[in-house]
């Protein structure tokens, strides 16, 4: 087999105000023509700084040592000129947030026309056909409809769609996918993982995946390479990784699984909160005088309870109204229904009357990198709460910061530092820590675990199930990761475009679902 792409001896470190960083040591590898290589391992483990460094994408702190040969050539000592030739057009990359990666303010039809008119020239009607030919065969549908929309008017598959229509406009020889599909829905994530397995057999094209679920490795690559701290410390045929894993660090990300099952609910329970034909629609106004011309229905008849020491999960597309039905719950949305929390009606309280029950209702959000304040210690973020409600002094505040860190795992020698001194999985114990403090009834968890990497996931879902069984909370989990919904859950909805399409215990809905849709979303997410 021809090799593309042949990586030897690479290494990289990164030097700040004087202190040098290693972040890849040693790593060889190759990527055949027409194979799929993925690269895997957690966080930190040097799997996108690997990637970034084949074209030299760094930045000028970077230090680059070893070979990195294209088509033979050499990249590691090319010039500038070498390298804008390559980049994007030989080689293109995928990145894991479109939002990020894409211009807000312009159009996709701008967005794709500066990569093809930098690398072929093609200009007026011509130009606009090959942008149009792109979307279409990255499945956007009505795509010369599409080219003037911006793209906070396209869906989280849209937009890496077009991301991949970007990667490909100029028929590359390598495809470099960093985490592609990390943020999208179940079926979501099932057509980009077709679209691009299709598309690399109709442009003969190879890839380098890299990624930290070894559940997509398996459907979509060809030979692995597990990274850890900067090395390789396993490489071989997808199969014989899986099957026979020889280094104990692959045995432990195959074994990184949310498994088992919630601690039984006591019959004598108590209903915490019930929801009953909760429906949140929001206005459509138009003209000069704002006239109501219609409704996005978020939520349409929701019925449901959750008692003492009980998960319900709320599973769904991007879309489906999760996250709006568990923030009319906690009254931040205006709604129409019942709303029942701890037996008392709270659908007409005032935002006075909510204020002492603010406590007993939290929630964790999915990013802990955007929901903590970055200006503020772990000692300020977990104690906002007692402050806001203003019940205990100030050393008190401390002595109970320092109780609820160590409940949830994590050093209270580190309250007085930062967020962006901790990794991801202990900013989310954190951000569980700053919920937990007041001491709440009902816990709302809206996707808590899939920023994470699969070994951190575990022990989140872990730590979730010993805090719930020590206090008996009640747990709204919204979540698009099946595995991790069945392994913390007892009941459960499913949820299409603001209906409760199937409902009830989780067991039965995950092993006999009743309905077309609940089937595709398991089909999708558990194979």
């Amino acid at each position: 087999m021809k090799t593309v792409l042949d990586v030897q001896d690479l290494s990289v470190s990164f030097r700040q105000d004087g202190v040098t960083t290693q972040a890849v040591n040693g790593v060889s590898f190759r990527v055949g023509d027409g194979e799929t290589v993925a690269l895997v391992g957690e966080s930190g483990s040097g799997k996108s700084v690997t990637a970034l460094s084949t074209v030299r994408l760094l930045g000028d702190s970077a230090q680059i040592s070893g070979s990195v040969r294209y088509e033979g050539a050499e990249m590691v000592s090319a010039d500038e000129a070498e390298l804008r030739r390559v980049r994007g057009n030989d080689i293109s990359f995928i990145f894991q947030e479109p939002m990020t990666s894409l211009n807000p303010l312009h159009t996709i039809e701008k967005q794709l026309r500066e990569s093809i008119e930098l690398h072929q020239g093609l200009r007026g009607e011509a130009l606009r056909a090959k942008i149009v030919e792109l979307l279409e065969k990255v499945g956007i549908r009505d795509a010369a409809a599409r080219l003037t929309a911006y793209p906070h008017q396209l869906s989280g598959g849209q937009r890496q769609r077009v991301m991949i229509a970007m990667a490909l406009a100029n028929g590359p020889d390598l495809l470099v996918a960093d985490e592609p599909t990390t943020a999208l829905d179940v079926t979501i994530q099932a057509q980009i993982l077709d679209l691009l397995d299709r598309l690399k057999q109709d442009m003969t094209m190879s890839m380098l995946f890299i990624t930290h679920d070894l559940g997509i490795v398996r459907k979509i690559a060809d030979r692995v390479c597990v990274m850890k701290d900067g090395e390789i410390v396993e490489q071989g045929a997808t199969e014989d990784i899986f099957q026979t894993p020889q280094h104990p660090y692959t045995r432990m990300l195959l074994a990184a699984e949310s498994t088992g099952d919630p601690t039984p609910v006591p019959a004598k329970a108590p209903v915490v909160a019930e929801a009953e034909n909760l429906k949140i629609w929001f206005p459509i106004q138009a003209g000069l005088l704002k006239r109501t011309v219609g409704h996005v229905k978020a939520v349409n008849d929701a019925n449901f309870t959750v008692r003492a020491g009980e998960t319900l999960g709320v599973v769904g597309e991007s879309g489906s109204g999760k996250t709006t039905l568990a923030l009319a719950m906690m009254k931040l949305l205006g709604s129409q229904g019942r709303i029942v929390f701890q037996g008392r009606e709270i659908q007409g309280f005032r935002e006075k009357q909510m204020r002492p029950l603010r406590g007993e209702m939290q929630i964790v959000f999915q990013d802990p990198y955007g929901s903590l304040s970055p200006r503020m210690t772990v000692e300020q973020i977990i104690a906002e709460g007692l402050s806001i409600h203003g019940t205990h002094g100030e050393s008190e505040q401390r002595a109970m910061v320092a109780e609820i860190m160590g409940e949830v795992g994590l050093d209270p020698a580190t309250m007085d530092r930062y967020p962006h001194e901790f990794s991801g999985g202990q900013r989310q114990r954190v951000a569980i820590a700053r919920a937990m403090i007041l001491r709440p009834r009902l816990l709302v968890l809206d996707e808590p675990t899939s920023a994470l990497d699969m070994t951190v996931q575990v022990q989140i879902v872990d730590l979730l199930r010993d805090l719930q069984r020590k206090y008996q909370l009640a747990y709204l989990f919204i979540s698009h990761d099946l595995k991790v919904v069945r392994a913390l859950s007892h009941k459960i909805i499913v949820m299409k475009q603001g209906d409760v399409v199937e409902a009830g215990p989780v067991d039965r809905v995950f092993d006999a679902p009743e309905t077309e849709y609940t089937r595709e979303l398991m089909a999708a997410a558990l194979g």
